[in-house]
């Protein structure tokens, strides 16, 4: 059963990351004092994960955003154990993040079938209620999209991440010689001959002061939170939002985008990181590239470019830097293989650390060492296939 209350949104386009909306459980039936029967219990409202599913299906289908579980059924004389009601299920995308008002984490939906509970049923009518039944949870939850990917862009605006996406993906972001046109997440599927898939959010470009709320591209930041690695994409021959602001050249483009991460949430820094210089295909672009892994080498000796509270904590370390022209295809294909090589690694890593975590915890149980190999062996067999 569905019913309807107002709601509170942040869209972008006909994007959309966060919806609130209201839920409760359904009440439970009345108990059957002169038998003992007892009520049914209430039904319970879900969010239950759904490809293929985004927060403005949800909007446009319940406008008004309550949801309201069945009640239960009353005792009788035909039926004194009353039925359950009807449970309510919220198809919601993969990804989001379940908070109460007080901005408390109920759960995540990090797969397809996830479930998460947010309003439960009353108990029906009994003897120790004195056959009275008791009201369905109300509860208002927000659902926090943060976009699951393994591969997130960040760069500021026209470094050509949305070119580099459409090259190395299917994916037809808009395209166009002018600050921002990415005003949406886009999502893209890089495919390898051996069928293996890499997920690749480009994000909307950052400026100077995202962390604090300026631009459009810090409405997005979050989603990098749930990206296993960052690609980061500059210009080579460097960026200059408007006549008003200060031209950056490459290497300040890659030191200020550290920064604003490091601001915004000093975890970020520890994902593994790459860099594509992009626009190779500009006169004196291999200097200009030359100049750049120096001055990334030897980032202390070039301090003076920068104001104190400019310069990141810690400087990124990048595994692979790879000069690109996302315009006429140069280093595209060795960038994906980059991108592949660089998360194979992170997988082999986490295998390793979970094995070691397992052997460790078996150890701890103080097994005989037969067993303990044992299961060892068992361990390492269920991480390889």
């Amino acid at each position: 059963m569905v019913r309807c209350s107002c709601s509170l949104l942040r869209k972008y386009g006909n994007f959309m990351d966060n919806l609130r909306l209201f839920a409760k459980g359904g009440a439970g039936g009345m108990g059957y004092p002169r038998l003992g029967g007892e009520g049914g219990k209430g039904g319970d409202v879900w969010i239950v994960a759904k490809k293929k599913m985004n927060l403005k299906q949800i909007k446009d289908k319940y406008p008004q955003k309550r949801f309201v579980a069945g009640e239960g059924a009353n005792s009788r004389i035909s039926a004194l154990k009353g039925e359950k009601g009807l449970d309510c299920e919220i198809s919601a995308p993969v990804g989001i993040i379940v908070t109460d008002e007080r901005g408390k984490i109920i759960g995540e939906l990090n797969k397809e079938d996830d479930r998460i509970l947010i309003a439960q049923g009353g108990l029906g009518g009994n003897l120790l209620s004195n056959f009275l039944p008791s009201k369905g949870q109300k509860r208002i939850i927000h659902l926090d999209l943060k976009l699951i990917a393994d591969i997130g862009l960040v760069g500021f605006p026209n470094a050509g991440k949305s070119s580099l996406l459409s090259k190395v993906s299917h994916a037809k972001p808009e395209i166009a010689d002018y600050a921002f046109t990415t005003v949406k997440p886009q999502l893209g599927k890089i495919m390898y001959n051996d069928f293996k898939q890499v997920s690749v959010a480009d994000l909307p470009g950052l400026i100077e002061g995202a962390h604090m709320n300026k631009g459009m591209g810090h409405k997005f930041l979050k989603h990098i939170e749930r990206t296993k690695q960052l690609l980061f994409v500059v210009d080579v021959a460097g960026f200059q939002l408007s006549s008003k602001t200060k031209f950056r050249s490459a290497f300040e483009t890659v030191i200020l985008l550290t920064k604003e991460l490091e601001l915004y949430k000093e975890d970020l820094m520890m994902k593994p990181s790459l860099l594509a210089v992009n626009k190779m295909d500009l006169p004196e672009a291999k200097d200009k590239f030359s100049e750049l892994v120096n001055q990334l080498q030897n980032p202390k000796d070039f301090s003076h470019l920068f104001e104190k509270d400019e310069i990141p904590g810690k400087t990124m370390e990048f595994h692979h830097i790879i000069p690109i022209s996302a315009q006429t295809g140069e280093g595209i294909e060795e960038l994906k293989n980059c991108l592949r090589i660089s998360l194979d690694e992170q997988s082999n890593q986490e295998k390793e650390k979970f094995s070691e975590k397992q052997l460790l915890n078996l150890r701890n149980s103080n097994l005989p060492y037969s067993d303990l190999s044992s299961k060892y062996a068992k361990v390492e067999i269920t991480e390889c296939h």
